[in-house]
């Protein structure tokens, strides 16, 4: 079975002229319980999470940035923090798409305290509802295809309804697998505009994406880390796809 790059090997594997679609489980968030609401939708990161993706944000190599993100807020917040790593580590603003974002402002380099008070402005903006994080309603769910029957699935035994759809490519609460991954990757190519795309969504979307293209395999009891997924790499010389984490190991065992 095939294994994940680190998010810094990954970087440092790019040529200049290559862009990058990375579809990306949200970072770290607190256990959904029974009694949390709509299915845990409202269940945010932690603070551990929330510093995980500032720190994945500073690896980023200089280049234009643009998020697209499922509307579940643990989703943007994780897109929102890599951002504000990047600022952090003095790159250029993303840009959210058809908005001018940063009003044609240059960020300086955080080497003195009018670069600090700089990076401290673009993170106040990207904390407004002028964010460069633009909410994709289709990320939040791009593999259903019956809302009803899927949220049978969300109630009772979710992991093991998603490997079981995988593994057979037959559930009334999905589509094919083949076909709607092809989708899902012909949709983030078209729709990313920048040299880095990143797509932030839940590990239930990432994982059929992952099976399907990279040929990994999941169980209930050995699932995929957050912070991790995979990056279609298009330059001159042709499409690579390749698994990425953002942590340690791409895997959680349970």
């Amino acid at each position: 079975m095939p294994d994940f790059v680190k998010a810094p090997d990954f970087f440092k594997s790019l040529a200049d002229d290559e862009r990058v679609f990375w579809l990306i489980r949200h970072s770290i968030r607190r256990h959904i319980t029974p009694e949390d609401s709509d299915n845990g939708a409202h269940v945010g990161l932690t603070d551990e999470g929330r510093a995980l993706a500032i720190n994945l944000g500073k690896l980023f190599p200089e280049g234009s940035t643009v998020y697209f993100s499922s509307p579940v807020g643990r989703c943007l917040d994780t897109a929102k923090c890599i951002e504000e790593g990047r600022l952090l580590a003095g790159r250029t603003p993303a840009t959210k798409p058809d908005v001018d974002f940063t009003a044609g402002s240059a960020l300086v380099k955080p080497t003195d305290d009018a670069g600090l008070m700089a990076v401290a402005s673009e993170i106040a903006a990207l904390k407004t509802e002028g964010s460069a994080v633009a909410p994709v309603d289709c990320l939040g769910d791009f593999y259903v295809k019956d809302y009803d029957a899927y949220l049978g699935v969300l109630n009772e035994h979710f992991y093991q309804n998603i490997c079981d759809w995988v593994n057979s490519d037959n559930h009334p609460a999905f589509f094919p697998l083949s076909s709607r991954a092809q989708e899902l990757r012909e949709f983030m190519l078209a729709l990313g505009s920048a040299r880095f795309n990143i797509f932030a969504t839940h590990d239930c979307w990432v994982v059929p994406t992952l099976m399907h293209f990279c040929g990994f395999r999941f169980t209930p009891s050995h699932w995929m880390n957050f912070l991790t997924g995979l990056a279609f790499v298009e330059g001159p010389r042709g499409e690579r796809i390749v698994p990425v984490t953002g942590m340690d190991t791409g895997f959680q065992d349970f």
